[in-house]
């Protein structure tokens, strides 16, 4: 229904439309911007926590994967200590003349390069002779009052022990003063 005027101070309907149809449009404009911020702040949330369970992801795995080998290493070291045991037998059984000929020195040899190259591998021996009794690391065979040595020393070593990666494998069966 129109007016007839000179069109300058009446609106028609489509023009009160359209106007409120443009408010309408910046208000649900201004509506859909701070939902698609919300949105957009909740999915960079959303990323950082599945990026930080990514990286907790690769070091968990990383771990294992260090855990299997140390593993793996620690069945064939458990093998090989009684060789080492062997070799060490073998040098001690020997007279002091003895310890001069060349199967002495090739046999001391074979011994230090096995251990030299399973220490790099991660195995370690546990202190001997002179050192702390440590329950941790020792097995108490016997205990000895021995004159001039602090309580709770090992006296004696009758089988080394090992440890790898921080590890007891093999405790050292000990001698310890009282």
């Amino acid at each position: 229904m129109e007016m007839e005027n000179d069109g300058s101070s009446i609106e028609t309907e489509d023009d009160i439309i359209k106007s409120y149809e443009e408010k309408e449009g910046s208000e649900d404009a201004s509506n859909q911007s701070e939902d698609l911020t919300k949105e957009i702040e909740e999915l960079k949330s959303s990323l950082q926590r599945l990026q930080a369970d990514f990286i907790n992801y690769k070091r968990r795995v990383e771990k294992e994967k260090e855990q299997i080998s140390i593993f793996a290493n620690e069945k064939i070291m458990t093998e090989l200590l009684p060789v080492i045991d062997n070799l060490e037998r073998a040098m001690d059984s020997c007279k002091e003349e003895e310890k001069e000929s060349s199967i002495f020195s090739g046999v001391e040899l074979v011994q230090k390069q096995l251990i030299d190259s399973l220490g790099k591998f991660g195995l370690e021996r546990i202190c001997d002779e002179g050192c702390d009794f440590d329950p941790n690391f020792h097995h108490a065979v016997m205990q000895e009052e021995v004159e001039g040595v602090d309580s709770e020393k090992i006296v004696a070593v009758f089988q080394k022990g090992y440890k790898l990666s921080e590890k007891v494998i093999r405790p050292s069966m000990v001698k310890v003063s009282k």
